[in-house]
């Protein structure tokens, strides 16, 4: 059929023939590179260089695949995609290699592309309100904060004045106020503060 797999696989097909196109236009402009005439003094760089050039090219047959080779690669190409791990070829398959590593590149760059489009308005106000909504519950987180050592520092201070009332309200017998027991809590204030 014509389902997802088939249009899959011309989505590979057309990839991997863009990359070949790129291919010849980058070896059309390194050949042209050298038609120039050189500077006497330098000539023997520039011929140098021309000769590493050319011991690094591949010769023109090896860049232009036949349509069955084409074929065999997209294949091994959609089999690699359905496995969920990555298994490099084996050393004798250096046309897959070079075909799986071309496209496991040009996959990337198009991934890399699509992070950094511009955002939609509907984007950009989620974002904006994600940030408002982390403010505001920063906020709240903050202001429940200061409420609790409040009230704590609150139950605090009612506890020693409980504390403090206690002992000064304490009376004899007779219900005359107990002096022996303020002279003692004012002295442990006096020592506290000191």
């Amino acid at each position: 059929g014509r389902g997802f797999a088939f249009r899959r696989k011309q989505k590979i097909e057309r990839q991997y023939r863009k990359l070949l196109k790129k291919g010849r236009k980058v070896h059309s402009q390194q050949d042209n590179q050298f038609t120039d005439t050189y500077p006497e003094h330098l000539k023997h760089l520039y011929l140098a260089e021309e000769e590493k050039l050319k011991k690094r090219r591949r010769p023109p047959d090896d860049s232009v695949l036949s349509e069955e080779k084409l074929n065999k690669a997209v294949d091994f190409l959609l089999e690699m995609m359905r496995c969920r791990y990555t298994v490099l070829p084996q050393d004798g398959d250096e046309t897959k290699a070079k075909i799986f590593f071309m496209c496991t590149f040009s996959y990337r760059s198009v991934m890399t592309e699509r992070k950094f489009k511009k955002k939609t308005s509907n984007q950009k106000a989620k974002e904006e309100y994600e940030k408002i909504k982390a403010e505001r519950a920063k906020k709240k987180e903050e202001a429940e904060k200061r409420k609790q050592q409040r009230e704590e520092a609150q139950r605090l201070y009612k506890q020693k004045k409980m504390e403090a009332y206690k002992i000064l309200s304490k009376k004899t017998k007779r219900g005359q106020p107990n002096l022996n027991l303020q002279m003692e809590f004012l002295l442990q204030k006096i020592q506290q503060n000191t």
